[in-house]
């Protein structure tokens, strides 16, 4: 039995979305999931996330995921008729987001205090590497960037024992995360506007979004902390592969112990109490091995999983995306475009009453632009006179 159509929360909301890359086109893809109409505001020759693989005749999943649900249109900001055109649209959108770097909207005269004079209300949601003031508001910024500059690549370093060389991150942990937080931002500036009638400038940092998620490091260089010995949480050898026990409680261990046959380790005193444990962790973990090491990852699991141990073996993300628990969830999407299908994760919370997945198509660069202008009362030779002198692309 198919269940009845449900509204998405956000319909009948407008956003124009500035972004580019990760970090913002996340967070307005976000907004459109919930329902708004976003539109795209991007350059004549696209968003540079528009030619990244994979690419299905001229198409790129990599651009449609960050980008399903949103109406394109092109435009060349460096032209005055093009600022003209924001300008239009500004009075007709309730949500702004943008990720360019800190100045680039006030030279084109499209920054928070000038559209506040001719929209009052609405929520302008500037992100960017390190914040819109401040001595280094005005840096370039990627994450990579950021995630060094955070701490946050150090702070994994001393997870790894032995390694005195950073690691790459190649997941942009900043850009998704920051996202999130703007979205989230954005949808409390607007039950702000819905109690008060105002609108106002959200601001979103990169750099202190990553320093959020290094809870135990930003309290440990604050205090004078003992070494912690080996540490805690670390992939276990078995006789075919790795697999990850999560050991974080008293019950947890209780577990480790049962499912290793080792309840002695409940009186020794190296392992014992907590601290010692922690101390100990690695003699821990080495005397685990003697017995992870001869069975297999699939009945270590099942070892792990009779004594309520959390744990997982590791995967691949093409393993984690046949997992019966996602397709039960209906976690994946199908978006289409004009390469044809392909799939993205639905965010990953549900309402009950309201429909918040994925939109079903990622649009062609300039798609919108013809529908977008002529509702704000553009005629089709003002049109064609725009594309003629490249203020604005039509889509094909």
């Amino acid at each position: 039995m198919q269940r009845p159509k449900m509204q998405r929360p956000l319909a009948g909301l407008r956003v124009l979305d500035f972004t580019t890359t990760i970090a913002g086109p996340y967070c307005a893809r976000l907004l459109a999931d919930l329902g708004a109409e976003v539109i795209k505001i991007e350059a004549p020759d696209g968003d540079m996330m528009r030619t990244r693989p994979p690419l299905r005749d001229g198409s790129s999943t990599s651009f449609g995921q960050l980008n399903a649900g949103k109406h394109s249109i092109a435009l060349d900001l460096k032209q005055p008729e093009a600022v003209t055109i924001i300008q239009q649209l500004a009075t007709t959108a309730d949500v702004l987001v943008e990720n360019y770097r800190p100045g680039v909207m006030r030279r084109l005269g499209l920054d928070y205090p000038s559209l506040h004079k001719i929209k009052p209300d609405l929520i302008y949601c500037a992100i960017s590497g390190y914040g819109q003031t401040g001595p280094s508001a005005e840096l370039p910024a990627y994450a990579p960037a950021i995630h060094a500059a955070s701490g946050y690549d150090m702070a994994h370093l001393t997870y790894q024992p032995g390694r005195e060389r950073p690691d790459n991150c190649g997941i942009y942990i900043a850009d998704v995360m920051t996202g999130t937080y703007a979205f989230g931002a954005v949808m409390t500036a607007l039950l702000h506007r819905k109690n008060t009638g105002e609108g106002q400038l959200v601001d979103v940092s990169m750099l202190e979004t990553m320093l959020g998620l290094t809870l135990t490091e930003v309290q440990g260089a604050q205090f004078d902390v003992p070494p912690a010995g080996a540490p805690m949480f670390g992939p276990v050898k078995t006789k075919d592969g790795y697999i990850m026990p999560a050991i974080a409680s008293e019950r947890t261990f209780q577990g480790l112990c049962e499912a290793a046959g080792r309840k002695d380790w409940l009186t020794d005193a190296r392992f014992a109490l907590y601290p010692n444990r922690r101390a100990n962790w690695g003699e821990l973990m080495r005397e685990l091995e003697t017995w992870s090491g001869t069975v297999t990852t699939a009945e270590c699991q099942a070892a792990f999983d009779r004594c309520g141990v959390p744990n997982s073996p590791y995967r691949t993300v093409k393993e984690a995306l046949a997992d019966p628990q996602l397709a039960h969830r209906k976690a994946l999407a199908q978006v289409d475009d004009r390469g044809g299908t392909f799939k993205v994760m639905n965010a990953p919370f549900r309402l009950s009453a309201l429909e918040t997945s994925v939109v079903g198509f990622s649009a062609a660069l300039g798609e919108y632009t013809v529908r977008i202008l002529g509702e704000l009362g553009y005629t089709d030779s003002d049109i064609a006179a725009l594309a003629a002198s490249g203020a604005v692309g039509v889509g094909q």
